[in-house]
């Protein structure tokens, strides 16, 4: 999808654009202009943050099951692939939904709504994502944000000098992604020191960094000194963090979800992370995002 066709918010603080195509936070710069997002190199990844519903990460097989029944869906689910629909665009806001539709349920046979709202705030980004169980049965869904920064970001610098700080002591060690994607009996050990994860392509060799036991509700992205991001996500219990080695770009990735355990062949009810919507039922997922100079 074109840049031409992207939704342009702006404050006092930030500027962002949205693509309509998986209502995908697309640009994010600071008041003079510096992106603080991927640069999307294709050598690497193109994505730019898409929103992960109605899965989280990859399915045993790419397909679940739900009521003896077998359905394919690919790794992060379809709303990062569907045109969302434009509903209000202020100066500094806008908000996008999509609902079921065929497409869609032939792959996920339940009536959703998905809203996407952005709302800039002076140097503060709010991403606020509402699910609704628009149907008559239960739901089983789960959301996850999959934004890339800029790394590094564009104040000067170097690139080993990023790292992530967490609100709070993270002493669970991490969920293992094995080959094919799906998550392993084996546990990685924790490579913070302290609240602290220094920032390198060597930890990223094997794949995503996901905490599943996660303690924090915010963390801090950047150098020690400097320009940083703070990142709070208050309705997501866990995390990944994701690059390729040498991509100039860094994933901070709160989810309600994770992929599916290595061999599983349960229900989606059964899946870790699934959120089970009654009738009528609507849950916000919310992140926010704040240039701290």
């Amino acid at each position: 999808m074109a840049e031409q066709h992207w939704i342009e918010i702006a404050s006092d603080g930030l500027r962002a654009a949205i693509n309509p195509f998986g209502a995908e936070l697309s640009s994010l710069k600071d008041g003079e202009g510096r992106e603080l997002m991927t640069d999307a190199d294709p050598a690497f990844w193109t994505g730019r943050a898409p929103l992960l519903f109605p899965i989280v990460g990859k399915l045993n097989g790419d397909a679940y099951r739900v009521d003896g029944k077998r359905y394919p869906l690919p790794q992060h689910g379809f709303a990062r692939k569907q045109m969302f629909l434009l509903t209000e665009k202020l100066e500094d806001r806008a908000r996008f939904l999509l609902t079921d539709n065929e497409a869609t349920r032939a792959v996920y046979p339940f009536a959703f709504a998905l809203e996407a709202a952005f709302v800039l705030q002076g140097a503060t980004l709010v991403m606020t994502i509402t699910v609704t169980n628009r149907g008559t049965t239960d739901m089983p869904a789960s959301f996850g944000f999959h934004p890339a920064f800029a790394w590094p970001l564009p104040y000067g610098a170097p690139r080993e000098a990023h790292r992530i700080e967490f609100a709070h002591d993270e002493p669970a060690s991490l969920a293992a992604i094995i080959p094919g994607g799906t998550i392993g009996e084996e546990r990685w050990p924790s490579p913070l020191e302290g609240r602290i994860l220094k920032l390198a392509d060597a930890d990223f060799a094997r794949d995503a960094l996901v905490w599943d036991e996660l303690v924090s509700q915010s963390l801090v992205y950047g150098p020690e000194q400097g320009a940083q991001l703070l990142v709070e996500f208050p309705d997501t219990p866990m995390l990944g963090i994701w690059t390729k080695p040498g991509a100039r770009f860094l994933c901070i990735e709160p989810w309600h979800g994770i992929a599916d355990p290595h061999g599983f062949t349960g229900e989606i009810w059964d899946k870790p992370g699934i959120l089970r919507f009654a009738p009528g039922e609507a849950r916000n997922f919310s992140m926010r995002v704040t240039l701290r100079t």
